[in-house]
């Protein structure tokens, strides 16, 4: 009896230390999901592929008693006797009637038969005009839908609420101060004359770019402002991009120090190019 009870609790254990991996929602697997997507598309592509081959091979097989049907005088010139006919092999429906008959009139020895037009495309032609009334009526008398540039404008107005908001979006300003620490003016001195020595000069009064030491600015002087000429580049001047090359600290390191050169007048210096801005500020610690 108390070997009984004993099995009895360690059954009972082993149940509730199951039920909590029972209760737990399973994860759903999307590749699980797309396989069993492409398993039903096969599924039903198979029926489809089973029906056709039997609706073929119903079709051969009563195709005498079909002729026989189809030539009776009450079903022959309906419209479910021409689509009774497609199936025996007449195309009436689609090709129209070809008559032998000729017109009367002559046009430089060239005659014509007087054939009609073949039903597919006169029925095309009706649907054409059918869908232009409708058109005409939903877009242009009704006006319940979009033209082509209120359909642009409502376009582009969704895309700009796609836009980033962050520093990786050229359209908007950063809110930065310029660094101060001596470690990070280092790095950004360091940068500079790897990456915009060239042009720039080693003391960046100018060469191919413009003096960066004097307080006219074609881009800006402001520190955010040149973080983002030198993230984002000035393709119509030449100033390449650098932001998949430097990271966002490098970049900012690299204009506080362009900030830092102010009023430093070296020898050589460029003239004066662009929009005198603002006096700038005093370094910000970060």
């Amino acid at each position: 009896m108390m070997r009984g009870r004993h099995l009895l609790a360690g059954a009972g254990l082993t149940l509730l230390s199951a039920a909590p991996a029972l209760a737990t929602p399973a994860t759903p697997d999307p590749a699980g999901a797309l396989r069993l997507l492409w398993v039903l598309l096969g599924v039903l592509g198979c029926v489809l592929l089973l029906f056709l081959v039997l609706f073929v091979g119903l079709v051969a097989f009563l195709k005498p008693e079909l002729r026989r049907l189809y030539a009776l005088p009450t079903v022959h010139d309906t419209w479910s006797g021409q689509a009774l006919g497609l199936l025996v092999g007449d195309s009436r429906l689609v090709q129209g009637v070809v008559r032998d008959e000729i017109l009367d009139h002559d046009y430089d020895g060239i005659r014509e038969f007087d054939n009609d037009l073949p039903p597919w495309w006169k029925y095309g032609f009706y649907a054409t005009i059918l869908f232009a009334v409708a058109y005409l009526g939903y877009y242009h008398v009704a006006r319940a839908g979009q033209l082509q540039t209120a359909e642009y404008a409502t376009e582009m107005q969704q895309a700009a609420l796609l836009v980033s908001a962050d520093a990786d979006d050229p359209n908007k300003l950063t809110t930065y101060a310029a660094l101060s620490a001596p470690a990070d003016l280092a790095a950004g001195k360091a940068i500079f004359a790897t990456n915009c020595a060239p042009c720039h000069g080693t003391s960046a009064e100018g060469k191919v770019g413009p003096n960066l030491t004097d307080e006219y600015w074609l881009h800006g002087g402001e520190i955010n402002h040149v973080y983002k000429t030198i993230k984002f580049g000035v393709t119509g001047k030449g100033m390449v991009a650098w932001k998949g090359k430097l990271a966002g600290k490098q970049i900012l390191q690299v204009a506080s120090y362009i900030e830092s050169l102010q009023g430093s007048k070296p020898a050589g210096a460029k003239e004066p190019q662009g929009e005198k801005g603002a006096p700038t500020k005093t370094l910000a610690a970060r």
